[in-house]
């Protein structure tokens, strides 16, 4: 028997044959610890399927499950002065930039598009966190007042996703008059009879909360979400009393009157779908990929001798 041939000639295959596990193949939960698989948390849009924690997830990841089939098409933003007040703390405003693009894979912290969601046309706006935490620069409001005058030229409801931790230090106060401008295209669309509906996202916060993200004709919240001007820690300190549980929650906004709904991420869309409908004056939306026949045609066409009870045929 020959040991190099029998053990170490199968011993060194092992140590070359052996496949590397990508180190993204699980995610762990911020909640309850839970490790779990990537492709099993993606199918859950980012929800955790032990305690119902709903993580982080970008725009076009909402987008592809939001959109008939995950077909939609992006509105095109203005982009505005990269830096119009020659910023810099530790890095420069650019420098900052740079690296969230590169990051993210996206130009800004909104992203914009047209779709249908049950074969309801919409315009959809959303934000993302990972940019910048999300931050109310004069792009998103350049994003919003797109999105509004898209809705109004193509008579959709406008849905926004919100989620931010306020205005932008970087743009000053630039960033802040975002939300007079922001408030005018709301205005747009309440005068040109179109809905719109905000879904609020973990977290909104600051000047975001003290615009767009508050004046919607329907709010819904995402379980869990912190919505909020300023956070509870701010709060706390500033009136140095212990603040109550779930303070600034979604669940506890809806039980006083802030919010309409609170739904899960999972639900999101059926729910987008019923209230869109109804409150653009269409008929319920249709299961399945064929419209639903107009009633006049149910209504005259002949009825069959197959299609007759089979009480009348054996009378004949």
């Amino acid at each position: 028997m020959n040991w190099i041939t029998n053990y170490v000639r199968p011993r060194i295959n092992s140590i070359f044959s052996r496949r590397e596990i990508p180190e993204n193949l699980w995610s762990k939960c911020d909640d309850c610890g839970t490790m779990l698989f990537h492709r099993e948390l993606s199918d859950n849009l980012n929800v955790c399927t032990s305690c119902g924690n709903h993580m982080a997830i970008t725009p076009r990841e909402r987008f592809a499950a939001l959109f008939d089939g995950g077909v939609f098409s992006e509105a095109e933003v203005p982009l505005p002065n990269a830096d119009p007040l020659h910023f810099r703390d530790q890095k420069k405003y650019p420098d900052r930039l740079r690296a969230a693009q590169k990051a993210t894979g996206e130009k800004e912290a909104m992203l914009v598009a047209t779709g249908e969601i049950g074969r309801t046309p919409i315009v959809a706006a959303a934000q993302d966190f990972s940019f910048m935490a999300g931050s109310m620069g004069m792009y998103v409001g350049n994003a919003i007042i797109a999105a509004a005058e898209t809705a109004v030229k193509l008579k959709r409801p406008l849905v926004l996703f919100s989620a931010a931790g306020g205005a932008r230090m970087q743009e000053g106060i630039l960033s802040l008059m975002q939300m007079p401008r922001t408030t005018v295209a709301v205005q747009m669309l309440r005068e040109a009879g179109l809905p719109y509906i905000v879904v609020l996202t973990h977290p909104t916060t600051g000047g975001v909360t003290a615009s767009y993200a508050m004046l919607g004709d329907v709010h819904i919240a995402e379980p869990g979400a912190l919505i909020c001007f300023a956070g509870p820690r701010v709060i706390e300190q500033t009136i140095r009393e212990k603040l109550p549980d779930g303070f600034q929650r979604a669940e506890y906004l809806l039980e006083h009157g802030m919010l309409d709904r609170v739904t899960p991420r999972t639900e999101m869309r059926d729910e987008l779908i019923i209230i869109t409908r109804m409150l653009m004056g269409l008929p319920p939306a249709v299961r399945g990929d064929l419209p639903a026949p107009e009633a006049a045609d149910t209504a005259t066409q002949p009825v069959t001798a197959e299609e007759q009870p089979a009480e009348k045929t054996a009378k004949k």
